[in-house]
């Protein structure tokens, strides 16, 4: 919990970070603290510098530490509607109830369904953590540990507890999560494995996205991509990343020449037309598994996500497979 907050006469508040609070990042403690302000004007509030820390403008991805001031500026509040008359999206609690792969009293480990973003956000009411709440209403702490894409299905990891939640971000920094995705690409992958080292960056606004391009000085990513199978002009591939960059995957594999199957904002319309025919309704990317250790812990979790029916039965359509 928060110390008591210091209001000004103009409505501003100081508040400090309390030691339990430390490590989350600045966006989702402000939509904590800011009940019943829009998403999109706790982030407007952000690029125009209302909100600060320690007297300094702040990115939403700041990771808030101990002792740390935080401005919050004046802001009409409406009242929120209680979660608990917010009925989930038909069916969704369903999906996410049967969705889990693996849960103890530091980690909630899910097989995200593609299509379901992470959290809400830009005209979409609820993602995974906010259901997640809802559907555990006893729970005391849950968040996300790391993301995926909305079109992405697989491995993504809930923490129960902020300890946990610090471990494992420990555990990304140091590099010590292996991740793999499977990923059906457009083309004959020519040779075996092949390491892609291209910085990224966000540029182009696509609707409501900000685009990814590769960029010699944008962030630094790595992926390591080896075809598992040969198919009729679609290569079947294993892709480990050593990074986790937005759509680092999907940005590396059309700078190669083999886009990501179904992939609507870097991918090949034409292959992407004719996997339609077969029935693909979705981006043709999996996080299949993850290894890690818990420093907090010491525990050692290897755990994998069972590929979508939807995507197997698409690949039995396609000629082959032809092993490289």
């Amino acid at each position: 919990m928060s110390q008591s907050p210091s209001t000004s006469k103009a409505g501003v508040e100081h508040r400090e970070i309390a030691s339990g609070e430390a490590g989350q990042r600045l966006d989702n403690y402000l939509m904590r603290q800011l009940k019943g302000v829009p998403r999109s004007r706790i982030y407007r509030l952000l690029r125009k510098g209302e909100v600060r820390v320690n007297g300094r403008r702040s990115k939403p991805d700041q990771r808030l530490e101990p002792g740390d001031r935080v401005r919050l500026p004046p802001v009409a509040r409406g009242t929120p509607r209680p979660l608990e008359e917010q009925p989930l999206p038909q069916g969704l609690a369903q999906t996410l109830s049967g969705a889990v792969l693996l849960e103890d009293q530091d980690l909630l480990v899910l097989n995200k369904p593609a299509g379901l973003p992470v959290h809400g956000g830009s005209g979409v009411a609820v993602g995974v953590i906010e259901a997640m709440r809802r559907l555990r209403p006893q729970e005391p702490f849950l968040e996300l540990a790391h993301r995926l894409d909305r079109e992405t299905s697989g491995c993504l990891v809930l923490a129960r507890n902020r300890p946990a939640l610090k471990a494992f971000h420990a555990c990304l920094r140091e590099g010590g999560v292996d991740k793999t995705y499977l990923a059906l690409v457009a083309g004959a992958w020519r040779g075996g494995p092949r390491r892609v080292q291209q910085g990224l960056t966000r540029n182009a606004r696509c609707g409501q996205m900000r685009l990814v391009q590769v960029d010699e000085e944008g962030r630094d990513a790595d992926s390591l991509f080896t075809p598992l199978a040969h198919y009729g002009g679609a290569t079947w591939m294993e892709v480990k990343i050593g990074t986790g960059r937005t759509h680092q995957i999907r940005v590396h594999a059309a700078h190669e020449g083999h886009p990501v199957a179904g992939d609507r904002h870097y991918g090949d319309f034409a292959f992407n037309r004719r996997l339609r025919r077969l029935g693909l309704r979705r981006l043709f990317l999996h996080a299949r598994s993850l290894s890690f250790t818990l420093p907090s812990s010491g525990r050692s979790y290897d755990v994998e996500a069972p590929l979508d029916p939807d995507l197997a039965r698409v690949l039995e359509r396609l000629d082959g497979p032809e092993h490289p």
